[in-house]
């Protein structure tokens, strides 16, 4: 056995929320070190060659903002950006785009090994050491041993991962690698509150094999919206994809063989995401509908490979062959690697901390699939909170805690650990109480000054924020520094009821059919700001109202969160609280009322219980 040099932090596993959160504890200057089982593991899309969509967008953003890397990646592999929702409001607009699997792969590989204080060791961990109940560093399986002062465990699907296909199953924490048992027997000894989990893919289709000329085709945006703030282009060449559905035929395949599947043969017993169904969960539970749609994904420019969104399975490989070619448009196409359904272990999120970390294992923080998410975006998001926060305990500085008002990271942080999953976590724009601010275009004007404030974002996105902000702040000042009559305005040729109220161009961009061009007609030296910034401003100005009255709704929310709750509040004390709403308090344990009063069951009567018993014991220690 033999001893590595000491990190400050160190990140279990290469895919997205393992490169996030090295990446960022790297950034603020941790020693950091990022161990996984292969080099050319790390970045590897699993699933889908797709990055982004409704509320996982947003995500990206807000990592972006933060001088993550899954946007800049994104938008260097990216073969075909959308923007979804395009014809609806920019807060429930989502950037997507396709990846060219190999460039995403190679690119991320790229910069996590050109970053300054990240080393890079391949080896499998196979468990901690501990100095009494806190993680102190790893061993690895040839018996060297890591120490560090910080531990990010993202073991995705790997811990203790079973891939079901029809009535096979075997031990993998995805096609081709194999799972992580020994790190999975470690963790069960911490006593963790756990559970089993499953996702699936489906078959992958060799393209040439496939009759595009008999498909839909859908393309991309001709103005592709980028990831990063940062990102000036798109420098890959952009493809279409090709789009067809299910029949009544492949119905009838897939309903024949139905007890063949994995899932309904009673082989799984984890529950799957309801979000992204497999094929055989749309055909019994939309019994009545004859078909579903499926869209024929490039996986990348050089590569022959196709990924069907829409079919994912665990029915055995000779039926899947059966229904794929009972397509429209894929009659002939080939099979070149079977779809799958993988059962793995996670963690009831619960049991962390909004800084990711466990109250019972000092030292250990989670990020991703263990804590019951589903989704790159998710896993990246999760990976910068868990990074950000390990390294700030390294070296000694205050948590990073990101806010349900400030950011989708927020929202998901505070409902993961309040909540738990009871299926794995998907982020949609509903669940954000305060969407109309926490839009994706806006997401560096709400993130990038926390991340200066800690000193994770370089020199470059710090001078092009700088910039923007000035010219944004400009912006607004010439938008309401004069303010005209109806009649003033209605000359200009926009619609306006004559009520005598004067109006500013900032109040004037809020109205339906305003646009920029409009409001310079009143004020020529509009024309001066520049067309990225007019965007901008034209978006704040069309929510201005609706976000100053959730600036209320949140300064209430805020006085909420001035009352703390003890650490070590007695919950049975409360007269009067019912044992239910007890004992998740107990297993949540709140750090304030906001958090409190989102905790599943909870009662305004409940919380006035709890903030009366909090004033009675600060009155008396007073």
């Amino acid at each position: 056995m033999f001893h590595v040099k000491q990190f400050d932090v160190i990140v279990i596993g290469g895919g997205h929320a393992g490169c996030e959160a090295a990446h960022a504890a790297a950034r603020v200057g941790a020693r950091t070190a990022l161990v996984t089982m292969k080099k050319s593991g790390i970045g590897v899309m699993s699933c889908n060659p797709a990055i982004g969509g409704l509320g996982k967008g947003h995500l990206v953003r807000e990592i972006d903002a933060m001088d993550g890397i899954m946007g800049r990646v994104a938008d260097a592999s990216g073969i075909q950006f959308r923007l979804l929702n395009r014809r609806k409001g920019p807060a429930v607009q989502g950037p997507r785009a396709q990846s060219d699997r190999k460039v995403y792969r190679t690119e991320m590989l790229r910069l996590i090994e050109n970053t300054p204080n990240l080393n890079v060791i391949e080896g499998e961990v196979v468990d901690f050491t501990m100095q009494g109940d806190r993680v102190s560093g790893v061993t690895l399986a040839d018996g060297s041993e890591v120490v560090t002062r910080s531990v990010v465990l993202t073991t995705g699907t790997f811990l203790r991962g079973l891939i079901h296909i029809g009535d096979t199953s075997y031990a993998g924490g995805r096609m081709g690698d194999k799972a992580s048992t020994k790190l999975a027997d470690r963790m069960d000894s911490f006593g963790l509150p756990m559970g089993r989990l499953k996702t699936g893919t489906p078959p992958r289709l060799d393209g040439r094999t496939i009759a595009w000329d008999q498909l839909d085709v859908q393309d991309g945006d001709d103005d592709p919206v980028l990831f990063s703030f940062m990102s000036t282009s798109a420098p890959l060449r952009q493809v279409a994809c090709g789009v067809t559905h299910t029949n009544t035929a492949t119905h009838e395949i897939i309903r024949k063989n139905l007890e063949r599947s994995a899932m309904y043969g009673g082989h799984i017993e984890g529950v799957g995401p309801r979000y992204c169904p497999s094929i055989e969960d749309k055909i019994v539970r939309f019994a009545d509908k004859e078909s579903h749609q499926i869209f024929l994904e490039p996986e990348g420019l050089d590569d022959h490979t196709v990924y069907p969104n829409g079919i994912s399975t665990s029915l055995p490989q000779d039926v899947q062959v059966d229904y794929v070619q009972s397509i429209a448009g894929l009659e002939r196409a080939e099979i070149v690697q079977p779809g799958y359904a993988i059962e793995y272990d996670y963690v009831d999120p619960r049991a962390l901390n909004a800084e990711l970390t466990l109250e019972t294992v000092p030292g250990l923080y989670l990020a991703g699939q263990i804590n019951g998410t589903t989704g790159y975006e998710e896993a990246a998001a999760q990976g910068l909170v868990a990074g950000l926060n390990a390294a700030h305990a390294a070296l000694d500085r205050d948590t990073v805690h990101f806010r349900r008002d400030q950011s989708y990271i927020g929202v998901m942080i505070d409902d993961l650990t309040t909540r738990g999953v009871t299926e794995p976590y998907r982020m949609f724009t509903s669940r954000a109480e305060f969407r109309l601010s926490l839009r994706a275009d806006n997401a560096d004007q709400r993130l990038t000054p926390l991340g200066l404030s800690i000193g994770c974002v370089g020199e470059k996105r710090k001078a092009a924020f700088g910039e923007k902000s000035e010219a944004l702040t400009a912006g607004r000042d010439a938008l309401e520094s004069q303010s005209y009559t109806p009649k003033q305005i209605a000359a200009t040729g926009i619609r306006i009821n004559q009520d005598g109220t004067k109006r500013t161009p900032f109040q004037l961009l809020a109205f339906p059919d305003v646009t920029f061009p409009d409001v310079e007609r009143l004020d020529p030296a509009l024309e001066q700001i520049a067309p990225d910034i007019q965007e901008q401003l034209a978006r704040d100005a069309l929510y201005a109202n609706y976000i100053e009255r959730q600036r209320k709704d949140v300064e209430k929310m805020r006085r909420d969160e001035q009352h703390a709750i003890p650490k070590d509040f007695d919950y049975r004390a409360v007269t009067g609280l019912s044992a239910e709403l007890g004992g998740k308090l107990e297993r949540v344990r709140p750090t304030d009322l906001a958090q409190a009063g989102r905790i599943d069951g909870m009662t305004p009567a409940a919380l006035a219980l709890i903030l009366g018993r909090i004033r009675y014991l600060e009155k008396k220690s007073a």
